[in-house]
């Protein structure tokens, strides 16, 4: 029997979407969800790092690396495995959901069924 998985936060998701190309430090992933949501979520940094922290103990990320660029330490992280499927798995959910709605809506100009 497969494990479920817990339904993902909005910000949880973007996170690991921004994952899915490969490895990411904290600002590639906030940049990241910017773009993928048109900058409709914009990501504070305690919310990033809280995230990140609760996913990477869940262990749907990892800590892959670190560098040093300018003086500052950058920690990349990237999806473990479970981390794509449950992602994968709320994808799959949130498209089930939204396919409830978008049968129903009616053409303009069409009767009811």
């Amino acid at each position: 029997m497969r494990k479920r998985q817990p339904i993902l936060t909005e910000p949880q998701y973007f996170i690991l979407a921004a994952l899915l190309d490969g490895p990411l430090h904290g600002y590639g992933i906030i940049k990241a969800t910017e773009q993928a949501t048109g900058g409709r979520l914009t990501l504070a940094v305690g919310t990033l790092y809280g995230a990140l922290e609760r996913m990477e103990k869940a262990g749907l990320v990892t800590a892959d690396h670190e560098e040093v660029v300018d003086g500052r330490q950058r920690r990349y992280y990237r999806l473990t495995d479970d981390g794509t499927g449950t992602l994968e798995q709320e994808a799959l959910r949130m498209q089930q959901a939204a396919a409830v709605v978008t049968a129903r809506r009616r053409i303009p100009g069409t009767a009811p069924a």
